[in-house]
């Protein structure tokens, strides 16, 4: 082996032995989550009815889970001698991106509907909302298509090395195949924080206690929050310019979205209960407060979900 073909082989071995550990670490750290949050899950939503809240629920926890494990495999058999080939790579290269966004596409539908019933389910809040769902959607499928064909050529360039596993190079525009959603829950996180302030502006002109449904607000902009993080951080491994090892899209990006997720709605279905059986409590002669009705409304925003 030449010593200019030693110089290139380095990095990229090394390169391609950081998902193998780190994938691990987001596998464990999703399923550490899940039994400490199970007792929950069991309590709080395996007692309601059927609704799409539910559905979404189920659909969010144990995809992200069956998607992490599809990571711990996919990159531990590919790591086997022989097992690597220039399709094969560029074919699983868009296929883990694609099975990504639906974890991340499943999780917009749930923000989208919390900022529709935070708005008074406003049909021009929703048909706004839905516009750019679509829109985000198309720009990640068309710099999705426009990276797939010119991948073959830069795996093409180095998949003779022998690494463990398929390259990890990066080409094109390939640090943009984020930029859509994370533009896309910028929005949203617009949304939620000028709803947030004109709540707090309201209650603070009426002396009035905040609403429960505070608890939406502020579930919703740290999850805004974390999200863009999250998109952010996976746009700059992929610049070269940051230095920023690549970890895989396992970690932290499908662990972090699927326990932020359900930590999210497990948290308002536990605030949604305990103030219905407060209500529950209440004498049937003590006159309804403006409070009570307030703390009522997390169910109806629960079912959204």
């Amino acid at each position: 082996m030449s010593s200019q073909v030693t110089a290139d082989f380095i990095p990229l071995f090394i390169a391609n032995l950081i998902p193998l550990y780190v994938v691990l670490a987001g596998l464990t750290w999703l399923l550490h989550d899940y039994f400490i949050t199970l007792e929950d899950e069991i309590q709080y939503i395996w007692p309601q009815r059927r609704s799409f809240g539910k559905f979404m629920f189920f659909w969010i926890r144990y995809y992200s889970i069956a998607l992490l494990l599809f990571d711990v495999i996919q990159i531990h058999v590919f790591a086997r001698p022989g097992i690597t080939s220039n399709n094969l790579c560029v074919a699983m290269d868009t296929i883990i991106r694609v099975v990504g966004a639906v974890s991340l596409w499943s999780v917009e539908i749930i923000m989208q509907l919390r900022v529709f019933a935070l708005y008074g389910c406003s049909r021009r809040i929703a048909a706004i909302n839905l516009a750019l769902f679509a829109g985000s959607i198309t720009g990640f499928m068309w710099i999705l298509i426009f990276n797939h064909s010119r991948r073959a050529a830069v795996i093409a360039n180095v998949i003779h090395l022998g690494l463990p596993g398929c390259p990890s190079v990066h080409s094109g525009i390939e640090w943009a195949q984020w930029v859509p959603a994370t533009i896309y829950e910028g929005i949203l996180f617009g949304f939620a924080l000028f709803k947030t302030f004109q709540t707090i502006i309201l209650c603070l002109r009426t002396d009035s206690a905040l609403p429960i449904h505070t608890l939406l607000l502020r579930d919703n902009i740290m999850y805004f929050f974390g999200i863009s993080v999250l998109l952010v951080f996976n746009n700059l491994m992929v610049v070269s310019l940051t230095h920023i090892p690549w970890f895989s899209y396992g970690f932290p990006f499908h662990a972090a979205v699927g326990i932020m997720t359900c930590r999210m709605m497990i948290n308002l279905r536990r605030e949604t209960v305990n103030d219905e059986i407060s209500l529950r409590s209440l004498p049937l002669s003590m006159p309804t407060s403006p409070a009570a009705l307030d703390a009522a409304s997390p169910q109806d925003l629960w079912r959204v979900p």
